[in-house]
């Protein structure tokens, strides 16, 4: 029987990286509140919100499911993925503003951070789950204010952890990469991939 999957994102990046990687899936609204808590460490930010939003999908799936007449016993696999940007042990975010985003990237320039993805997959209809991260060592080469303000003036830093996109302009800013690029823009697909075949899906030939 075939097994159907569910990103649970509103991410373009992430859906991007499926698509490339031509694995068939559907996407599913399912916001969930993305506040920090107290004392949390990117880590365990990255794996609560991951899990949130695969919970949040699989209600969203369980009601498609229903309202469709479908049934609850449809076999489907929801994913969850929350992704952070961490330097000196803080959750950098997203920016609040173009300033912000420039303070963000003077902080980054010249050094190496962390891009930390937590993925969360919920089987359906037993809710069996499995949460992994990934982590990925990214290195900036020295950026001027110049550089600074002509990339945020771009646009390109809205939305994203850390104020940059890899896979865009930013990219001009990175000299040494020690891990998976793919957690980098957004989901870690070479990981994701395991999870999906270990929990019963297969891939299409």
């Amino acid at each position: 029987m075939k097994v159907k999957l569910y990103l649970a994102s509103g991410s373009p990046r992430r859906v991007e990286i499926l698509r490339d990687a031509h694995i068939p899936f559907e996407q599913v609204s399912a916001p969930v509140n993305e506040s920090s808590s107290a004392g949390e460490t990117g880590l365990q930010r990255v794996l609560r919100l991951a899990q949130a939003k695969a919970e949040a999908g699989a209600e969203v799936v369980r009601r498609i499911g229903s309202n469709t007449g479908a049934g609850a016993s449809s076999p489907a696999l929801v994913i969850g993925a929350d992704t952070e940007v961490v330097i000196d042990g803080e959750v950098l975010g997203k920016p609040e503003s173009d300033a912000h985003a420039q303070r963000m990237l003077r902080r980054l320039a010249g050094r190496t951070h962390e891009v930390i993805t937590g993925v969360t997959v919920i089987r359906l209809p037993d809710g069996v789950r499995r949460s992994e991260h990934e982590v990925t060592q990214v290195t900036f080469a020295p950026i001027s204010d110049d550089e600074i303000a002509a990339y945020v003036a771009s646009g390109e830093h809205r939305d994203k952890a850390g104020a940059y996109a890899i896979q865009g302009r930013a990219g001009t800013f990175v000299t040494r990469i020690e891990g998976c690029y793919f957690n980098i823009v957004g989901l870690p697909l070479a990981r994701l991939y395991r999870m999906l075949r270990e929990m019963g899906w297969e891939a299409r030939t």
